[in-house]
């Protein structure tokens, strides 16, 4: 049997952007012996699964697709004598893309299903370089017409999750096909993760407009090796002397130190961060400061905090937070605090889904009449190794 995870690397590799699962089908077929593959891909909202190459033949592998990609492993539904379909996480450096289902005539060994993963590993790498070279993908991702605003929101986000060792962080973004302002950006270098979350100001295009050129700013400091204060000040001067105070953006940035676990964070007027250690949802403490862009020259000062193995953090953004629908008290007020303990036993990925989820449910499913950002950082510690129970 050839080496399949060789095969489909140079199907891939050869094959145009657009046609990655077709790739991935005939190498499988050739290498495998399969009988047939799909990918899914997971949509805006991450509230569901959606085949790229035919919606009707596999239309009733979604649920199963759904219960492989939420646990990030494998599923095997095999027959006595009969076909065999198993799945298996489409995941890259901890970004969940969806989930490549490959079908066999016959019940295969669990060697076969390690094979179809590294497979999916192969198709993950290829989908993510493929992403800014056809619109295919993204087209199958989703449900329902994205605003302007929200078009440019998601094209500027790093990625929904990543993961190392001694970390694992997600966000998300709601309504996620009409977002305007608020928004997240993350950036991974050597023993140093920054994390910048943005309550934008204002809706629609306009804000929009002003969240790009502020991420873009704090981008260029951090990018030319600038700290966050650096990363701050140029991307409060740029909007300052664009729009004369009349635009700010709220802004919290944090770089976490992955070997110490100590944080150092710039709270320039931020959106709120919530610690959940040992079942215990606390707020912390940070003084703010002039949110970016309100005020010619501001200069911002540091503050420190520290992570201790099995933290998670979670920032949340005013749209979450102080999300009041009408009759009913804040949802920071008790109900956020529950739905953070409730997910102590997910990982990142699937708390920022329950927090939201939550935060919709709080509305009584009515739209949300704000943006609402939200991001989870699960801290593993340097050993990559959660200490002393439970979150």
């Amino acid at each position: 049997m050839p080496d399949a995870p060789v095969v489909v690397s140079r199907a891939l590799r050869g094959a145009p952007p657009d046609r990655l699962p077709e790739a991935v089908d005939g190498a499988v077929r050739a290498s495998l012996g399969a009988s047939g593959s799909e990918v899914f891909v997971a949509d805006y909202q991450i509230s569901g699964l959606w085949p790229v190459r035919d919606p009707q033949v596999f239309e009733g592998c979604r649920q199963v697709a759904q219960r492989c990609f939420s646990s990030q492993q494998p599923v095997v539904e095999g027959e006595d004598g009969g076909r065999c379909r198993v799945f298996v996480p489409v995941s890259v450096w901890g970004e969940r893309l969806g989930v490549l289902l490959v079908e066999f005539p016959a019940v295969v060994p669990a060697d076969r299903v390690a094979v179809v993963g590294e497979v999916a590993g192969e198709l993950a790498v290829a989908l993510r370089a493929a992403d800014r070279e056809t619109d295919r993908y993204q087209r199958a991702r989703r449900r329902q017409r994205l605003s302007m605003a929200a078009e440019m929101q998601w094209d500027l986000l790093p990625g929904r999750s990543v993961q190392q060792e001694a970390f694992l962080l997600a966000g998300q973004l709601e309504p996620a096909y009409t977002v305007g302002g608020d928004h997240f950006d993350w950036a991974v270098e050597a023993d140093r993760l920054t994390v910048t979350v943005l309550n934008g100001t204002g809706s629609g295009l306009p804000a929009a407009m002003v969240t790009a050129v502020t991420v873009n700013a704090m981008r260029n400091a951090r990018r030319s090796g600038g700290g966050l204060v650096e990363q701050a000040e140029l991307a409060s001067d740029t909007l300052f002397y664009q729009h004369r105070g009349d635009r700010h953006v709220a802004t919290l940035l944090l770089e976490v130190d992955t070997v110490s676990g100590g944080v150092r964070a710039v709270d320039a007027g931020s959106p709120h961060v919530w610690r959940l250690r040992g079942g215990v949802v606390t707020r912390i403490a940070l003084e703010q400061q002039l949110p970016l862009g309100m005020f010619a020259e501001t200069r911002y000062d540091l503050q420190e905090f520290d992570l201790v193995a099995g933290d998670r953090l979670f920032v949340v953004s005013d749209g979450v937070y102080a999300a009041t629908p009408v009759g009913r008290e804040e949802y920071g007020r008790r109900a956020m605090a529950r739905a953070m303990r409730s997910t102590r036993l997910q990982p990142a990925t699937e708390a920022v889904g329950t927090v939201m989820r939550e935060l919709h449910a709080h509305h009584a499913d009515a739209d949300l009449r704000d943006d609402a950002v939200v991001v989870c950082l699960d801290w593993h510690g340097p050993s990559g190794r959660a200490g002393g129970g439970e979150r």
